[in-house]
């Protein structure tokens, strides 16, 4: 019986140096600052970017939420069929197109496109990290998973506080732009990986 793979002890600058981790690192980081951006100033977004009321706001903000659950659940049956590949790209296309529908009037048309942007959101975490170890092998995941995490956390502390930055000088409308072009960015960073890695 063959003798289960040792896992490689590296610090930062061996991951680093793992080809195509940088990019990997980045692309979650960008996932997890379009994400929390959302989660954080939706409902401003709603108040002052919209005209909506403060409590009606609330509500519709959570719609995200929503849409992040159901995607959640439903990609639990699929994503073994269709693959981690297939599901950050599906999941990338409904959560930037749900964006569009934020700039649309009315009430019920940014209602949809917050539980797409969700629904789209919902796959794109569970898939990049269970396709770390395909990428990258199983005797790196757990450092490079360990500088994952550090990266993710970087990406919700630091760039969704950025957005209230830029909010005060460009408005809050901003938010499906700086949410559209994280996901985007995260969608070339993890390509590029794959083409690096030569991944199928």
């Amino acid at each position: 019986e063959e003798a289960p793979k040792e896992e490689t002890v590296l610090g930062i600058r061996g991951v680093l140096k793992i080809k195509g981790a940088i990019w990997w690192l980045f692309g979650f980081l960008f996932y997890c600052a379009g994400e929390s951006t959302v989660m954080h100033w939706a409902s401003s977004f709603l108040v002052k970017g919209r005209g909506f009321a403060e409590d009606h706001a609330a509500a519709l903000a959570s719609m995200f939420f929503i849409g992040m659950t159901l995607g959640r659940f439903l990609s639990g049956f699929v994503a073994d069929r269709v693959g981690d590949k297939r599901m950050i790209r599906l999941g990338a296309a409904i959560a930037v197109a749900g964006t569009v529908c934020l700039f649309l009037s009315g009430q019920v048309l940014p209602t949809i496109g917050l539980v797409l942007m969700g629904f789209g959101c919902a796959p794109i975490y569970p898939c990049i990290m269970h396709a770390t170890p395909n990428v990258f092998g199983e005797d790196k995941t757990q450092a490079i998973i360990g500088i994952q995490m550090g990266f993710a956390y970087m990406g919700s502390l630091l760039l969704s506080p950025l957005f209230g930055l830029l909010a005060q000088f460009a408005g809050m409308g901003l938010l499906p732009v700086y949410f559209a072009a994280a996901i985007v960015l995260m969608f070339l960073l993890l390509e590029r990986t794959y083409k690096v890695k030569g991944c199928s």
